[in-house]
């Protein structure tokens, strides 16, 4: 047995690496964050005339600052995006001594898989649901109502949008997990498919604007993909 000494210096040894990986993300991020702010305009320029084209309408804005802010939001989203994965890294050698190999095995095949569904979350968003979004509120426009866009408003409602069906596409893989780690049963999952449904549904409109198109194109495909993870936990169940 190890004495409190030991085990005192076993806590410090783990709390000093846990440091250093907090640290080595913290400078990643830093690094990479100048260079994306300086390409922020050009990734600004390109994404509005994206928006545009699919608006027909130009962008506006409205106060000196708003700009240079919206660039601000951009470097530090695209910054955690591009870190992420050396981020992810720098955990997974923190905790790697502590797994056994079936345990790295399968924390491995997530980590990709999480990656893969939050990228498909956000281009599913960006490329369908948000032009079918800016469409259907364009709808509501006639002679006494004319849409004016604000740069900043429309953009990041994009991308708060492709963070949202980026975490919601996660449903899946936590459906999967939680059973191929038995802290639920495959027969509990399937017993409280309706409360799932309530659950997806709340959490479409509480990260979508307050119309029924939106939580629609954020809840349907994230219930289809907790049927999906629960068709791979049954396959599994199986073996």
């Amino acid at each position: 047995m190890q004495t409190k000494e030991e085990s005192g210096a076993t806590l410090i040894s783990h709390l000093d690496a846990l440091r250093s990986v907090l640290l080595r993300s913290l400078v990643a991020l830093a690094i990479f964050f100048i260079p994306l702010f300086v390409a922020s305009p050009y990734i600004l320029d390109i994404f509005t005339a994206e928006i545009q084209s699919q608006v027909g309408a130009k962008l506006h804005f409205f106060s000196p600052m708003e700009v240079f802010l919206l660039q601000l939001k951009i470097s530090a989203l695209l910054d955690v995006a591009l870190c992420s994965p050396y981020i992810a890294w720098n955990i997974w050698r923190f905790v790697l001594p502590a797994l056994y190999e079936n345990e790295k095995r399968f924390i491995r095949r997530m980590v990709w898989l999480t990656g893969f569904l939050f990228i498909a979350g956000a281009v599913f968003c960006l490329v369908v649901c948000f032009p079918l979004i800016v469409q259907f509120g364009l709808s509501f426009q006639n002679e006494n109502l004319q849409p004016v866009f604000g740069v900043s408003n429309i953009v990041c409602l994009a991308l708060w949008f492709s963070l949202a069906f980026g975490c919601m596409f996660q449903f899946p893989l936590v459906t999967y997990a939680l059973v191929r780690s038995d802290i639920v049963y495959y027969e509990t999952v399937c017993h409280a498919r309706p409360y799932v449904l309530i659950a997806i549904l709340v959490l479409a409109a509480l990260l979508t604007p307050p119309d029924i198109l939106s939580q629609l194109m954020l809840g349907a495909p994230t219930y289809l993909l907790f049927e999906a993870g629960l068709l791979a936990a049954r396959r599994f169940k199986g073996k």
